[in-house]
Protein backbone atom coordinates (compact mmCIF):
# COMPACT_ATOMS: atom_id res chain seq x y z
CA UNK A 1 0.00 0.00 0.00
CA UNK A 2 1.55 3.30 -0.92
CA UNK A 3 0.51 6.68 1.07
CA UNK A 4 1.27 9.88 -0.39
CA UNK A 5 2.11 12.57 1.66
CA UNK A 6 -0.14 15.77 2.97
CA UNK A 7 -0.61 18.37 0.20
CA UNK A 8 1.28 20.64 2.69
CA UNK A 9 4.31 18.65 2.72
CA UNK A 10 7.72 21.10 3.04
CA UNK A 11 5.73 23.88 1.88
CA UNK A 12 5.32 27.25 3.61
CA UNK A 13 2.11 28.60 5.03
CA UNK A 14 -0.06 31.09 3.80
CA UNK A 15 1.56 34.02 5.64
CA UNK A 16 4.63 33.05 4.32
CA UNK A 17 3.46 33.09 0.30
CA UNK A 18 1.97 36.20 0.94
CA UNK A 19 5.26 37.37 2.02
CA UNK A 20 6.67 35.94 -1.34
CA UNK A 21 4.13 37.62 -3.41
CA UNK A 22 5.10 40.62 -2.07
CA UNK A 23 8.88 40.66 -2.76
CA UNK A 24 7.33 39.66 -6.61
CA UNK A 25 5.71 42.80 -6.57
CA UNK A 26 8.61 44.35 -5.37
CA UNK A 27 11.06 43.03 -8.11
CA UNK A 28 12.99 40.48 -5.63
CA UNK A 29 11.60 37.67 -6.56
CA UNK A 30 12.85 35.40 -9.13
CA UNK A 31 10.72 35.33 -12.29
CA UNK A 32 9.73 31.93 -13.99
CA UNK A 33 12.20 32.55 -16.78
CA UNK A 34 14.85 32.29 -14.04
CA UNK A 35 13.56 29.28 -12.25
CA UNK A 36 12.89 27.79 -15.81
CA UNK A 37 10.15 26.49 -17.35
CA UNK A 38 10.64 23.04 -16.27
CA UNK A 39 11.12 23.56 -12.84
CA UNK A 40 7.66 24.93 -13.18
CA UNK A 41 6.42 21.11 -14.56
CA UNK A 42 3.70 19.27 -12.65
CA UNK A 43 4.37 15.66 -10.55
CA UNK A 44 2.73 13.81 -13.48
CA UNK A 45 5.80 12.09 -14.59
CA UNK A 46 9.42 11.04 -13.51
CA UNK A 47 10.89 12.26 -16.76
CA UNK A 48 14.07 9.92 -15.87
CA UNK A 49 15.13 11.72 -13.11
CA UNK A 50 17.47 9.69 -10.60
CA UNK A 51 16.20 9.26 -6.92
CA UNK A 52 18.46 11.54 -4.52
CA UNK A 53 19.63 10.14 -1.35
CA UNK A 54 21.68 12.14 0.94
CA UNK A 55 23.25 10.62 4.35
CA UNK A 56 24.27 13.32 6.99
CA UNK A 57 26.29 12.36 9.71
CA UNK A 58 25.98 15.34 12.49
CA UNK A 59 29.57 16.30 13.38
CA UNK A 60 31.45 13.83 11.28
CA UNK A 61 34.90 15.50 10.90
CA UNK A 62 37.86 13.95 7.85
CA UNK A 63 39.52 11.71 7.78
CA UNK A 64 37.56 9.52 10.53
CA UNK A 65 36.85 6.40 8.00
CA UNK A 66 39.06 3.37 6.69
CA UNK A 67 38.67 4.81 3.25
CA UNK A 68 40.94 7.69 4.27
CA UNK A 69 43.26 5.77 6.04
CA UNK A 70 41.81 6.38 9.83
CA UNK A 71 43.48 3.45 11.67
CA UNK A 72 40.93 3.14 14.65
CA UNK A 73 37.83 2.99 13.12
CA UNK A 74 36.48 0.46 10.24
CA UNK A 75 33.56 1.60 7.90
CA UNK A 76 32.88 -0.89 5.26
CA UNK A 77 29.55 0.75 3.63
CA UNK A 78 31.41 4.14 3.46
CA UNK A 79 34.10 2.78 2.07
CA UNK A 80 32.20 0.87 -0.34
CA UNK A 81 30.56 4.13 -1.57
CA UNK A 82 34.24 5.50 -1.89
CA UNK A 83 35.26 2.73 -4.00
CA UNK A 84 32.61 2.48 -6.36
CA UNK A 85 31.76 6.58 -6.59
CA UNK A 86 33.61 9.59 -6.43
CA UNK A 87 35.57 10.04 -2.85
CA UNK A 88 36.49 14.21 -2.41
CA UNK A 89 39.48 14.38 -0.67
CA UNK A 90 39.21 18.26 -0.02
CA UNK A 91 35.21 18.32 0.86
CA UNK A 92 34.19 21.65 3.44
CA UNK A 93 31.73 23.19 5.65
CA UNK A 94 30.60 26.32 4.67
CA UNK A 95 30.72 27.36 8.33
CA UNK A 96 31.50 25.38 11.26
CA UNK A 97 28.17 25.15 12.81
CA UNK A 98 25.07 22.97 12.24
CA UNK A 99 21.64 24.78 10.94
CA UNK A 100 24.00 27.54 8.79
CA UNK A 101 25.90 24.84 6.55
CA UNK A 102 22.04 22.72 6.26
CA UNK A 103 20.97 26.29 5.07
CA UNK A 104 23.60 27.07 2.82
CA UNK A 105 22.94 23.41 1.53
CA UNK A 106 18.99 24.01 1.06
CA UNK A 107 19.58 27.74 -0.73
CA UNK A 108 22.95 27.03 -2.69
CA UNK A 109 24.37 30.36 -1.29
CA UNK A 110 26.80 31.00 1.10
CA UNK A 111 25.48 31.61 4.78
CA UNK A 112 26.43 35.30 5.32
CA UNK A 113 23.57 35.89 2.21
CA UNK A 114 21.14 33.96 4.20
CA UNK A 115 19.99 37.15 6.64
CA UNK A 116 19.04 35.14 9.86
CA UNK A 117 19.86 31.65 9.06
CA UNK A 118 23.52 32.66 8.69
CA UNK A 119 23.27 31.94 12.60
CA UNK A 120 23.22 28.75 14.69
CA UNK A 121 19.47 28.61 16.22
CA UNK A 122 18.00 30.76 14.08
CA UNK A 123 14.93 31.24 11.85
CA UNK A 124 14.60 30.57 8.22
CA UNK A 125 13.43 33.41 5.98
CA UNK A 126 11.91 32.09 2.49
CA UNK A 127 12.92 34.66 0.18
CA UNK A 128 14.90 32.22 -1.62
CA UNK A 129 13.96 29.21 -3.30
CA UNK A 130 15.18 26.08 -1.66
CA UNK A 131 16.90 22.65 -3.32
CA UNK A 132 13.45 21.12 -1.91
CA UNK A 133 10.73 23.69 -3.39
CA UNK A 134 12.53 22.85 -6.86
CA UNK A 135 12.68 19.24 -6.57
CA UNK A 136 8.82 19.49 -5.78
CA UNK A 137 8.13 22.17 -8.80
CA UNK A 138 9.61 18.83 -11.06
CA UNK A 139 7.66 16.25 -9.25
CA UNK A 140 10.17 15.26 -6.73
CA UNK A 141 8.95 13.75 -3.21
CA UNK A 142 10.94 15.33 -0.91
CA UNK A 143 11.65 14.26 2.80
CA UNK A 144 13.69 13.03 5.75
CA UNK A 145 14.24 11.42 8.64
CA UNK A 146 16.36 12.78 12.05
CA UNK A 147 17.49 16.03 11.90
CA UNK A 148 16.86 18.11 8.74
CA UNK A 149 17.73 22.13 8.98
CA UNK A 150 18.22 22.20 12.46
CA UNK A 151 18.69 23.73 15.10
CA UNK A 152 16.17 26.77 14.86
CA UNK A 153 13.20 27.93 14.65
CA UNK A 154 11.32 27.44 11.21
CA UNK A 155 7.97 27.90 12.02
CA UNK A 156 8.62 31.84 12.49
CA UNK A 157 10.02 31.89 9.01
CA UNK A 158 6.36 30.57 7.76
CA UNK A 159 7.43 27.38 7.05
CA UNK A 160 4.36 24.59 7.82
CA UNK A 161 7.25 21.98 7.93
CA UNK A 162 10.83 21.74 8.48
CA UNK A 163 12.17 23.23 4.95
CA UNK A 164 13.96 19.76 3.96
CA UNK A 165 10.31 18.05 3.73
CA UNK A 166 8.37 15.66 5.74
CA UNK A 167 9.48 13.45 8.17
CA UNK A 168 9.75 9.90 8.45
CA UNK A 169 10.76 7.48 11.49
CA UNK A 170 13.34 6.22 8.55
CA UNK A 171 14.29 5.87 5.14
CA UNK A 172 12.89 1.96 5.14
CA UNK A 173 9.27 3.47 6.29
CA UNK A 174 9.72 6.40 3.79
CA UNK A 175 10.10 3.70 1.15
CA UNK A 176 7.43 1.30 2.48
CA UNK A 177 5.04 4.13 1.98
CA UNK A 178 4.91 6.02 -0.96
CA UNK A 179 5.18 5.67 -4.06
CA UNK A 180 7.54 4.66 -6.86
CA UNK A 181 5.49 6.99 -9.78
CA UNK A 182 7.61 10.15 -8.35
CA UNK A 183 11.46 10.23 -7.77
CA UNK A 184 12.28 10.82 -4.27
CA UNK A 185 14.84 12.77 -2.61
CA UNK A 186 15.27 11.77 1.23
CA UNK A 187 17.95 13.33 3.47
CA UNK A 188 19.10 10.90 6.68
CA UNK A 189 20.00 13.36 9.45
CA UNK A 190 21.75 10.59 11.44
CA UNK A 191 22.88 11.74 14.96
CA UNK A 192 25.17 8.82 15.77
CA UNK A 193 28.41 10.96 15.77
CA UNK A 194 26.77 14.02 17.49
CA UNK A 195 28.30 14.45 21.33
CA UNK A 196 24.87 13.57 22.75
CA UNK A 197 24.99 10.20 21.31
CA UNK A 198 29.38 9.02 22.29
CA UNK A 199 28.99 5.66 24.28
CA UNK A 200 32.03 6.05 27.04
CA UNK A 201 31.13 3.12 28.29
CA UNK A 202 34.44 0.51 28.35
CA UNK A 203 32.16 -2.33 26.50
CA UNK A 204 30.54 -0.02 23.81
CA UNK A 205 34.23 0.42 22.80
CA UNK A 206 34.84 -3.24 22.30
CA UNK A 207 36.85 -3.90 18.68
CA UNK A 208 37.88 -0.39 18.87
CA UNK A 209 42.06 0.23 20.16
CA UNK A 210 42.45 3.23 22.32
CA UNK A 211 46.14 2.48 21.72
CA UNK A 212 45.37 3.75 17.52
CA UNK A 213 43.51 6.81 18.09
CA UNK A 214 45.10 9.66 16.72
CA UNK A 215 45.28 12.95 19.36
CA UNK A 216 45.24 16.29 17.88
CA UNK A 217 48.12 18.00 18.29
CA UNK A 218 46.12 20.74 19.89
CA UNK A 219 44.83 18.47 23.03
CA UNK A 220 46.61 16.94 25.50
CA UNK A 221 46.96 13.11 25.05
CA UNK A 222 45.72 11.97 28.39
CA UNK A 223 43.50 8.78 28.80
CA UNK A 224 40.70 10.73 29.24
CA UNK A 225 41.31 12.58 25.75
CA UNK A 226 41.81 8.94 24.25
CA UNK A 227 38.90 7.19 25.91
CA UNK A 228 36.54 10.46 24.83
CA UNK A 229 37.54 10.18 21.27
CA UNK A 230 36.64 6.19 21.40
CA UNK A 231 33.80 7.17 22.18
CA UNK A 232 33.50 9.42 19.16
CA UNK A 233 34.55 6.93 16.77
CA UNK A 234 32.37 4.35 18.15
CA UNK A 235 29.35 6.90 16.75
CA UNK A 236 31.27 6.87 13.75
CA UNK A 237 30.84 3.20 13.38
CA UNK A 238 27.55 3.51 14.08
CA UNK A 239 26.53 5.80 11.47
CA UNK A 240 28.35 3.57 9.19
CA UNK A 241 25.92 0.70 10.13
CA UNK A 242 23.21 3.04 8.98
CA UNK A 243 25.03 3.41 5.71
CA UNK A 244 24.73 0.24 5.37
CA UNK A 245 21.08 -0.48 6.34
CA UNK A 246 20.09 2.58 4.12
CA UNK A 247 21.92 0.99 1.15
CA UNK A 248 20.56 -1.97 1.65
CA UNK A 249 16.83 -0.82 1.75
CA UNK A 250 17.91 1.12 -1.25
CA UNK A 251 18.47 -1.99 -3.15
CA UNK A 252 15.44 -4.15 -1.35
CA UNK A 253 13.27 -2.08 -3.25
CA UNK A 254 15.28 -2.45 -6.43
CA UNK A 255 15.85 1.51 -6.50
CA UNK A 256 20.02 1.80 -6.30
CA UNK A 257 20.32 1.81 -10.00
CA UNK A 258 18.13 4.85 -10.33
CA UNK A 259 19.90 6.74 -7.21
CA UNK A 260 22.55 9.27 -6.73
CA UNK A 261 23.77 8.93 -2.94
CA UNK A 262 25.67 11.45 -1.32
CA UNK A 263 27.39 10.72 2.12
CA UNK A 264 29.06 13.09 4.05
CA UNK A 265 29.48 15.17 7.09
CA UNK A 266 27.88 18.86 8.08
CA UNK A 267 30.58 19.77 9.77
CA UNK A 268 34.10 18.64 12.03
CA UNK A 269 33.53 16.74 15.17
CA UNK A 270 32.49 18.41 18.55
CA UNK A 271 35.37 18.80 20.24
CA UNK A 272 37.73 21.92 21.25
CA UNK A 273 38.69 24.19 18.24
CA UNK A 274 36.62 21.35 16.22
CA UNK A 275 32.78 22.63 15.57
CA UNK A 276 32.28 26.38 15.46
CA UNK A 277 35.97 26.63 14.37
CA UNK A 278 37.01 27.55 11.24
CA UNK A 279 40.33 25.17 11.25
CA UNK A 280 40.16 21.98 9.68
CA UNK A 281 38.81 20.11 12.73
CA UNK A 282 36.08 22.28 12.33
CA UNK A 283 35.38 22.74 8.58
CA UNK A 284 36.99 19.38 6.75
CA UNK A 285 34.32 16.94 6.49
CA UNK A 286 33.79 13.25 4.49
CA UNK A 287 32.16 13.32 1.42
CA UNK A 288 31.19 10.60 -1.20
CA UNK A 289 29.31 10.90 -4.24
CA UNK A 290 27.79 7.16 -5.28
CA UNK A 291 25.63 6.34 -8.12
CA UNK A 292 24.66 4.53 -11.53
CA UNK A 293 21.93 6.78 -12.49
CA UNK A 294 22.03 9.80 -14.83
CA UNK A 295 25.43 9.16 -15.96
CA UNK A 296 26.17 10.39 -12.05
CA UNK A 297 29.67 9.15 -11.84
CA UNK A 298 32.46 9.12 -14.24
CA UNK A 299 34.55 6.18 -13.49
CA UNK A 300 35.56 5.48 -9.64
CA UNK A 301 38.33 7.96 -8.81
CA UNK A 302 39.71 10.24 -5.61
CA UNK A 303 39.03 13.96 -6.36
CA UNK A 304 41.39 16.03 -5.02
CA UNK A 305 39.73 19.64 -6.02
CA UNK A 306 38.15 21.70 -3.46
CA UNK A 307 34.49 21.18 -3.33
CA UNK A 308 31.92 22.81 -0.24
CA UNK A 309 28.63 22.04 1.10
CA UNK A 310 27.28 25.19 -0.15
CA UNK A 311 27.36 23.84 -3.32
CA UNK A 312 25.33 20.79 -2.79
CA UNK A 313 21.60 22.51 -4.28
CA UNK A 314 23.21 23.40 -7.19
CA UNK A 315 24.79 20.13 -7.64
CA UNK A 316 22.05 18.06 -7.52
CA UNK A 317 19.48 20.64 -9.63
CA UNK A 318 22.23 19.73 -12.29
CA UNK A 319 22.52 16.37 -11.64
CA UNK A 320 18.64 15.62 -11.93
CA UNK A 321 19.10 17.51 -15.11
CA UNK A 322 17.02 20.58 -13.30
CA UNK A 323 18.25 24.33 -14.15
CA UNK A 324 20.06 26.17 -11.77
CA UNK A 325 18.26 29.79 -10.28
CA UNK A 326 20.65 32.59 -10.20
CA UNK A 327 19.84 32.67 -6.62
CA UNK A 328 21.96 30.28 -6.00
CA UNK A 329 25.57 32.04 -5.81
CA UNK A 330 27.58 28.56 -5.03
CA UNK A 331 28.82 26.78 -8.08
CA UNK A 332 28.01 23.32 -8.93
CA UNK A 333 30.58 20.70 -9.10
CA UNK A 334 28.34 18.28 -11.20
CA UNK A 335 31.11 18.52 -13.68
CA UNK A 336 33.40 17.25 -11.51
CA UNK A 337 31.60 14.39 -10.94
CA UNK A 338 30.87 13.56 -14.65
CA UNK A 339 34.30 14.67 -15.47
CA UNK A 340 33.35 17.19 -17.82
CA UNK A 341 35.02 20.35 -15.53
CA UNK A 342 38.63 21.02 -14.95
CA UNK A 343 39.83 20.52 -11.12
CA UNK A 344 42.65 22.77 -11.37
CA UNK A 345 40.20 25.68 -11.56
CA UNK A 346 38.79 24.47 -7.94
CA UNK A 347 41.33 25.80 -5.75
CA UNK A 348 40.08 26.84 -2.89
CA UNK A 349 37.25 27.35 -0.76
CA UNK A 350 35.87 30.35 1.17
CA UNK A 351 34.82 29.95 5.11
CA UNK A 352 33.01 32.19 7.20
CA UNK A 353 31.21 31.96 11.08
CA UNK A 354 29.03 33.87 12.89
CA UNK A 355 27.06 33.34 16.18
CA UNK A 356 27.00 29.64 17.18
CA UNK A 357 25.26 29.45 20.90
CA UNK A 358 24.68 32.57 22.65
CA UNK A 359 27.34 32.60 24.59
CA UNK A 360 28.27 36.39 24.80
CA UNK A 361 26.71 39.56 26.33
CA UNK A 362 24.63 41.14 24.16
CA UNK A 363 23.69 38.31 22.18
CA UNK A 364 27.29 38.89 20.14
CA UNK A 365 28.53 36.29 17.48
CA UNK A 366 32.40 35.73 16.93
CA UNK A 367 32.53 36.26 12.78
CA UNK A 368 35.17 35.00 10.70
CA UNK A 369 35.81 35.30 7.45
CA UNK A 370 38.42 33.07 5.56
CA UNK A 371 40.01 30.46 2.54
CA UNK A 372 41.09 27.30 2.66
CA UNK A 373 43.68 26.64 -0.57
CA UNK A 374 45.67 23.45 -0.72
CA UNK A 375 48.52 25.23 0.66
CA UNK A 376 47.33 27.93 2.97
CA UNK A 377 44.61 28.50 5.80
CA UNK A 378 44.05 32.40 6.42
CA UNK A 379 41.24 33.74 8.82
CA UNK A 380 40.07 37.15 9.51
CA UNK A 381 38.80 37.31 13.30
CA UNK A 382 36.76 40.64 12.36
CA UNK A 383 36.27 40.75 16.31
CA UNK A 384 39.43 39.86 17.96
CA UNK A 385 38.41 41.28 20.58
CA UNK A 386 35.73 38.88 21.85
CA UNK A 387 36.87 35.35 23.27
CA UNK A 388 36.17 32.34 20.51
CA UNK A 389 35.11 29.92 22.82
CA UNK A 390 32.41 32.61 24.65
CA UNK A 391 32.42 34.41 27.72
CA UNK A 392 33.13 32.48 30.86
CA UNK A 393 30.63 32.84 32.60
CA UNK A 394 26.75 31.06 31.86
CA UNK A 395 24.72 33.13 29.41
CA UNK A 396 20.91 32.09 29.09
CA UNK A 397 20.78 28.37 28.54
CA UNK A 398 24.67 27.69 27.94
CA UNK A 399 27.31 27.15 29.97
CA UNK A 400 30.86 28.95 30.06
CA UNK A 401 32.64 29.23 26.88
CA UNK A 402 29.77 27.66 25.31
CA UNK A 403 30.50 27.65 21.53
CA UNK A 404 32.82 24.89 23.07
CA UNK A 405 29.78 21.47 23.56
CA UNK A 406 30.02 20.30 26.73
CA UNK A 407 32.25 16.69 27.23
CA UNK A 408 35.09 15.34 28.96
CA UNK A 409 37.64 17.08 27.02
CA UNK A 410 36.42 20.48 27.81
CA UNK A 411 35.88 20.03 31.48
CA UNK A 412 39.39 18.67 31.65
CA UNK A 413 40.93 21.68 30.15
CA UNK A 414 39.19 23.84 32.29
CA UNK A 415 39.98 22.28 35.51
CA UNK A 416 43.60 21.59 34.61
CA UNK A 417 44.34 25.12 32.71
CA UNK A 418 46.57 26.45 35.52
CA UNK A 419 48.80 23.47 35.31
CA UNK A 420 52.11 24.33 33.54
CA UNK A 421 51.11 21.83 30.82
CA UNK A 422 47.80 22.49 30.62
CA UNK A 423 48.11 25.69 29.70
CA UNK A 424 49.35 26.00 26.34
CA UNK A 425 46.25 23.26 25.52
CA UNK A 426 43.75 25.41 27.49
CA UNK A 427 44.95 28.92 25.61
CA UNK A 428 44.95 27.31 21.51
CA UNK A 429 40.86 26.87 22.05
CA UNK A 430 40.01 29.56 25.25
CA UNK A 431 42.19 32.55 24.91
CA UNK A 432 42.01 35.90 22.68
CA UNK A 433 43.05 35.44 18.99
CA UNK A 434 44.95 38.04 16.86
CA UNK A 435 42.95 39.69 13.73
CA UNK A 436 44.83 37.58 10.89
CA UNK A 437 45.80 33.76 11.45
CA UNK A 438 47.99 32.77 8.44
CA UNK A 439 49.03 28.89 8.48
CA UNK A 440 51.34 26.96 6.20
CA UNK A 441 49.66 23.51 5.68
CA UNK A 442 52.90 21.74 4.56
CA UNK A 443 54.48 22.80 7.56
CA UNK A 444 51.89 22.58 10.17
CA UNK A 445 48.69 20.69 8.81
CA UNK A 446 47.15 21.07 12.23
CA UNK A 447 47.41 24.83 12.34
CA UNK A 448 48.99 25.69 15.17
CA UNK A 449 51.72 28.49 14.01
CA UNK A 450 50.35 31.19 13.09
CA UNK A 451 52.86 32.81 10.31
CA UNK A 452 50.83 35.82 9.49
CA UNK A 453 53.49 38.38 10.76
CA UNK A 454 56.24 36.64 9.20
CA UNK A 455 58.01 39.19 6.33
CA UNK A 456 58.45 35.81 4.29
CA UNK A 457 54.72 35.23 4.04
CA UNK A 458 53.70 38.94 3.33
CA UNK A 459 53.33 38.05 -0.06
CA UNK A 460 50.80 35.27 0.15
CA UNK A 461 48.62 37.10 2.78
CA UNK A 462 47.85 40.01 0.74
CA UNK A 463 46.65 37.81 -2.08
CA UNK A 464 44.90 35.32 0.27
CA UNK A 465 43.15 38.74 1.91
CA UNK A 466 42.78 40.35 -1.19
CA UNK A 467 40.50 36.79 -2.66
CA UNK A 468 38.51 36.99 0.82
CA UNK A 469 37.89 40.65 0.42
CA UNK A 470 36.76 40.61 -3.31
CA UNK A 471 34.51 37.63 -1.91
CA UNK A 472 32.95 39.97 0.47
CA UNK A 473 32.36 42.30 -1.96
CA UNK A 474 30.79 40.09 -4.57
CA UNK A 475 28.19 38.32 -2.17
CA UNK A 476 27.51 41.67 -0.52
CA UNK A 477 28.89 40.39 2.90
CA UNK A 478 26.94 42.97 5.47
CA UNK A 479 30.80 42.41 7.08
CA UNK A 480 32.58 44.38 4.43
CA UNK A 481 30.98 47.55 6.77
CA UNK A 482 33.44 47.20 9.60
CA UNK A 483 30.10 49.36 11.51
CA UNK A 484 27.58 46.72 10.80
CA UNK A 485 26.49 44.53 13.18
CA UNK A 486 22.93 43.70 11.64
CA UNK A 487 23.75 40.28 12.36
CA UNK A 488 24.73 40.30 15.79
CA UNK A 489 20.94 41.77 16.11
CA UNK A 490 19.07 38.59 15.11
CA UNK A 491 17.17 36.76 17.56
CA UNK A 492 18.45 33.43 19.20
CA UNK A 493 15.92 30.75 19.40
CA UNK A 494 18.01 28.19 21.44
CA UNK A 495 16.88 29.25 24.93
CA UNK A 496 15.23 26.90 26.95
CA UNK A 497 12.54 29.32 27.69
CA UNK A 498 11.59 29.53 23.67
CA UNK A 499 11.52 26.02 23.16
CA UNK A 500 8.62 24.53 21.46
CA UNK A 501 8.67 21.10 20.89
CA UNK A 502 5.86 20.86 17.80
CA UNK A 503 7.70 24.40 15.92
CA UNK A 504 11.45 22.56 16.76
CA UNK A 505 10.01 19.19 15.24
CA UNK A 506 12.82 17.86 17.59
CA UNK A 507 15.26 20.22 17.09
CA UNK A 508 15.49 21.26 20.63
CA UNK A 509 16.98 17.95 21.38
CA UNK A 510 20.02 19.29 19.84
CA UNK A 511 22.99 21.04 21.47
CA UNK A 512 24.37 22.38 18.28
Amino acid sequence: MSLTPSPFVGRRSDRAFCRIALLAVLGLCLSLDTLGAEAARPADARQGRPNILLLLADNWAAPHSSFAGDRTVRTPNFDRLAREGMYFDNAFCPVPSCSPTRASMLAGRYAHQLGEAVNLWSSFPPEHPLLTDLLRRAGYLTAYSGKGWAPGNYVVGGWAENPVGHRYADFASFLERTSREQPFFFWVGNLDTAIGQWDYRPEAAEGLAVATVHVPAHLPDTPEVRAALLAYYNGVRRFDRAVGEAMAALERHGLADNTIVVCCGDNGWQIPRGLANCYDDGLKVPMVVWGKAANAINGKRRERAFVSLGEFAPTVLELAGLPVPVSMTCNSFAGLIRGTHDSAVRDAVFVERERHANVRAGDLGYPIRGIRTRDHLLLLNLRPDRLPAGDPVKHQSVGPYGDIDNGPIKTLLMQRQNEPGMRRFFELSFAHRPAVELYDLHKDPEQLVNVAGRPEYAAVLASLRQRVVDWMRATQDPRMDPADNSIDGFRYYGDVNTWDKDNFDGAHLFTH
